[in-house]
């Protein structure tokens, strides 16, 4: 099925609105000379097209998005005030993007990668962006090593390649990473398609109610479709027969009305008890268990609608973790706050600083008033309103009402260490994860595991990235140490 196209009867014109008059022969001096330099209409295709591309994402370049709608189905008010939230049966437009983390823009979609999961919620308070993933936990628990982490994934400065050496180096050194490589590498390391998989905020999250009592909070977003992988065999088939696989699947799934949808649940924190809890649960390396806060089911998201347009909708759309609305705020999470930086910087930097003018990431239902002015593709849309607040003109003011509530704080400035509680450890959630798999489902990930360490070329990374193993659990790593030294020889 081919989306309807949208183009004006009549003549083909520049971009300046003048009819063309020969769109199939350059002008030349003479049949058969030299092309022309007043040939404008053939010096502005050139030009555009050299310009048609944008800087594509440093990590999750390669995606695919829906534009949905989000229905309360269950009253969450005691535990925050936004408005979007307020009551059951209440809808909100919404556009959630999917994409891989570690390929560029013309990578296969079926690769052992975590998945984005990026929710913009078009609330009549302006848009919430939810900018998560489709694992509960992430490699690392601190924004200043994103951009070391990172590197270890893409391509090596002398090789071109992507390399094992770099990628378990950093792991090993790094055994926060534990619990989400074992997630990674295990059954849903591969998901057969974006419908097939489950979304989570992944950090915690402040809402806060009319009453000003604060709750930390953790999304989860559960398939409606079922949970569906793809085995590392499989996979490597079909990312090398169709490379878009993951986006035709979401795309045909729309067009043919089987929109797929999730159930949207939160695990809710009294704020007093995060500063006693067993661990600190501002770790994104961590989750929190369900017997300790189970999940409140609160929501459901459907995707109903494709872009007419992916690279004005998905490739431009732009989403920041520093996108709240009242009643909904950030945490203390490391990971969060470097998060509420980098995004939007990456953002105004990749398609403009009026990026968020564009009709994917403007809100839609309400109005964006600010003084900001000016810059690259600004619309004039200001004309002539004052720029400056306050003022008597009758410019937008201040609310004098916080979207969030304050967190005390004590202590001095410095560069510290995450609080360590009771039972923090980078290896106890690692190994419950292990220990809940089935016989078949370790040995998969063995497998998977051992295959892409056999791949280093030095011993000692190999033996710290598999002692990280061996520290969640015993077996573990003594199945992983046998594996490796049976493909290494």
């Amino acid at each position: 099925m081919t989306q309807e196209a949208h183009v004006t009867q009549g003549p083909l014109t520049t971009e300046a609105g003048a009819p063309v008059a020969d769109n199939q022969n350059s002008e030349t001096a003479g049949v058969g000379g030299p092309v022309l330099v007043q040939d404008q209409l053939l010096l502005e295709k050139l030009a555009h097209f050299n310009r048609e591309r944008i800087p594509e994402r440093v990590v999750h370049a390669r995606g695919a998005g829906a534009y949905g709608t989000f229905t309360v189905t269950a009253d969450v008010t005691r535990y925050t005030r936004a408005a979007f939230l307020s009551e059951v049966g209440k809808q909100t437009e919404t556009f959630l993007r999917f994409s891989t983390v570690a390929g560029n823009l013309g990578a296969a979609d079926a690769v052992r990668d975590p998945r984005g999961f990026a929710l913009k919620f078009y609330t009549e308070e302006g848009n919430y962006d939810l900018v998560g993933n489709n694992t509960p936990v992430f490699f690392i628990r601190d924004a200043i090593k994103f951009p070391d982490f990172i590197h270890t994934q893409k391509r090596d400065p002398y090789t071109g390649s992507q390399e094992a050496d770099n990628v378990f180096d950093f792991w090993g050194l790094s055994p926060e990473s534990t619990h989400q490589v074992t997630w990674l590498f295990g059954d849903r390391g591969i998901p057969a398609s974006y419908r097939h998989m489950d979304g989570f905020g992944s950090h915690t999250y402040q809402w806060n109610n009319e009453a000003g009592e604060a709750f930390w909070v953790k999304y989860h977003f559960k398939t409606d479709q079922g949970i569906k992988n793809l085995t590392a065999e499989e996979a490597e088939i079909l990312a090398g027969k169709d490379p878009d696989s993951h986006q035709r699947d979401l795309r045909e799934a729309i067009e043919r009305g089987d929109f797929p949808s999730w159930t949207v649940s939160v695990q809710v924190m009294p704020a007093a008890e995060a500063a006693t809890y067993r661990f600190n649960p501002f770790d994104l390396t961590k989750v929190w268990p369900h017997a300790d806060y189970p999940l409140i089911e609160f929501g459901k998201l459907e995707l109903n609608r494709n872009p007419e347009n992916i690279f004005a909708e998905v490739e431009q759309s732009v989403f920041s973790p520093a996108h709240f609305v009242p009643g909904i705020g950030p945490s203390p999470d490391k990971m969060l706050q470097g998060r509420l930086f980098a995004y939007g910087d990456a953002h105004r930097y990749r398609v403009g600083i009026n990026a968020d003018h564009l009709p994917v990431n403007r809100p839609h239902a309400t109005e964006a008033r600010t003084h900001s002015r000016d810059g690259f593709l600004y619309d004039g849309r200001h004309k002539g309103a004052k720029n400056y607040e306050p003022n008597s003109f009758g410019g937008p003011f201040q609310t004098d009402r916080a979207l969030w509530q304050p967190v005390a704080v004590t202590g001095v400035t410095g560069e510290t260490v995450t609080p360590v509680h009771a039972e923090d450890n980078d290896f106890v959630q690692a190994g419950n994860l292990y220990r809940l798999m089935s016989e078949d489902e370790k040995e998969r990930l063995v497998k998977n595991l051992a295959n892409a360490i056999s791949g280093v070329t030095r011993d000692d990374i190999a033996d710290r990235a598999i002692n990280n193993f061996r520290q969640a659990d015993e077996d573990f790593g003594k199945r992983l140490e046998a594996a490796v030294q049976a493909l290494r020889g």
